[in-house]
């Protein structure tokens, strides 16, 4: 899964040995989120392989990686997904039977029960932000099931919430990156021969493409063994990759626990709990939802620095 953008990362951080080599030598860590929990750890293994090959300036200090409410095993993923779902009351229990009942999601190919369970389960999630359930939705007109059109900025502003969090945010970038001009810059679809509009999450491209790494767990274990830092964390408002599948995935790793489970805090109130293992910590980030820096950016920069940093989220109000 992924293996191209994986590759093409690899190849724009190869491209950098030809301007600046020192900064290759710096300490690097990588830091993405969703789906990027699997190209990421894939990144990182293809540097650490890569550098088991090369000396002097084509050497890139990797130290580890950060990933946000990670794609990590679609096993876990989808379990804890459907388990959210129904412990947030988003379905009844009689459909989260019925997803016991039918799913086996241990397999790609799900059954039409388990299909048919599921449809209910993303039904009840058009009805709220998946991404942050407990965030208002936007109601601009939809195109798809993950992205609103451009309508205008006076409606824009009115339901823009007073905490700053503007739900149809998604909205602006595809508005500009559907401009003619700006496409034209990025050498993508100046011609206007490609059919439909860009989105920032496409459905077309999500349900045709050919998945074929379906965990990167064994990668988390050989990074791990090979003395990489590596950070998990996730906001717990997240239906789309919830916590409670990451959480499954940490486990699944076996490794031995240095602190336990515990709050940390930011401005003297729980900005959320994390757990260390040797080798890896999990850390949750409170009423944040899949993206942690649009929801909590004060909580998301103290998160980032500690991890850059080398330190322990604060633990003492």
């Amino acid at each position: 899964m992924y293996v191209s953008i994986v590759f093409e990362y690899f190849l724009l951080l190869n491209a950098t040995i030809l301007i600046p080599p020192a900064y290759l030598r710096k300490e690097k860590r990588y830091k993405l989120s969703s789906v990027a929990g699997h190209y990421v750890p894939q990144l990182v293994d293809l540097v650490y392989e890569r550098n088991k090959e090369k000396k002097g300036k084509a050497y890139i200090n990797i130290k580890g990686f950060i990933v946000g409410n990670p794609a990590t095993n679609h096993y876990y993923d989808s379990k804890g997904l459907a388990e959210y779902a129904w412990s947030h009351a988003i379905v009844s229990d009689e459909v989260y039977s019925r997803i016991k009942k039918h799913c086996d999601f241990k397999i790609s190919n799900w059954s039409d029960g388990c299909n048919a369970a599921m449809d209910i389960l993303y039904g009840q999630y058009q009805e709220i932000d998946m991404y942050n359930i407990y965030a208002p939705k936007c109601l601009l007109n939809q195109s798809s099931a993950s992205s609103a059109n451009f309508v205008n900025d006076q409606f824009r502003r009115r339901i823009r919430m007073f905490s700053g969090y503007d739900p149809c945010y998604s909205s602006y970038p595809e508005d500009y990156f559907n401009k003619q001009e700006v496409q034209k810059a990025f050498h993508a679809n100046f011609s206007g021969l490609l059919p439909g509009k860009w989105h920032a999450c496409s459905d077309l491209i999500q349900n045709s493409y050919n998945f074929s790494v379906f965990s990167v767990l064994p990668i988390y274990s050989k990074l791990i063994k090979a003395g990489l830092r590596v950070w998990l964390y996730s906001g717990d408002a997240d239906g789309w990759l919830p916590v409670i599948g990451s959480r499954y995935c940490v486990e699944a790793l076996g490794l031995p626990i240095k602190t336990q489970w515990q709050p940390w805090y930011l401005d003297k109130q729980v900005a959320g709990r994390f757990v260390e293992y040797h080798g890896l910590s999990m850390v949750t980030v409170r009423g944040a939802g899949h993206l942690v820096p649009l929801n909590k950016p004060a909580e998301a920069l103290t998160l980032i620095n500690a991890f850059l940093r080398g330190e322990q989220l604060p633990t003492h109000r």
